[in-house]
């Protein structure tokens, strides 16, 4: 895998928006552990490598246990996850995956009853920008662990 354009570089303010959007997402008040499984499975369902694997390893350094991460493409069968991450879960996928008639119902509901509508709303913040993130990454496909010594995420041992 190659790079094809150095997106930070040919577009410096744009990029350091997003970095302004993420920062201010990873501030807001949904917890760390709910914003690494957000931050992976969307990253899963985009095939984005790059975010994949940068994700993993910021969840492994903030904590997350390995077997959570194996576990994340079948969520809903695995009894790892609270009803919460669930929940953050499904809307991640509809919100990365949008049917063709919106969010269903279910869904909304189901993450209404775990999250608050302040929460809920950056929840979907959360969502938006991680997609944003892989929209980038799989257009010019910035080669997985090419950062690691710059983010800090060397720490994570998975070299």
């Amino acid at each position: 895998m190659t790079q094809r354009v150095d997106y930070q570089q040919q577009s410096p303010e744009l990029f350091k928006k997003l970095v302004a959007l993420s920062m201010a997402v990873a501030q807001g008040g949904i917890e760390a552990t709910i914003g690494h499984l957000v931050e992976i499975r969307a990253s899963q369902i985009n095939g984005c490598a790059f975010c994949v694997d940068m994700h993993i390893k910021q969840a492994l350094i903030g904590g997350e246990r390995p077997l959570r991460i194996h576990h994340l493409p079948v969520w809903r069968e695995s009894p790892l996850f609270s009803e919460r991450e669930r929940a953050a879960l499904a809307w991640t996928e509809v919100l990365t995956q949008l049917p063709p008639h919106g969010v269903p119902d279910d869904i909304y509901t189901l993450a209404r009853e775990q999250f608050s509508e302040k929460e809920l709303t950056e929840l979907t913040y959360a969502v938006m920008s991680i997609n944003a993130w892989n929209r980038i990454n799989v257009a010019f496909t910035p080669v997985p662990g090419s950062a690691d010594k710059a983010y800090g995420l060397d720490k994570a041992g998975l070299a």
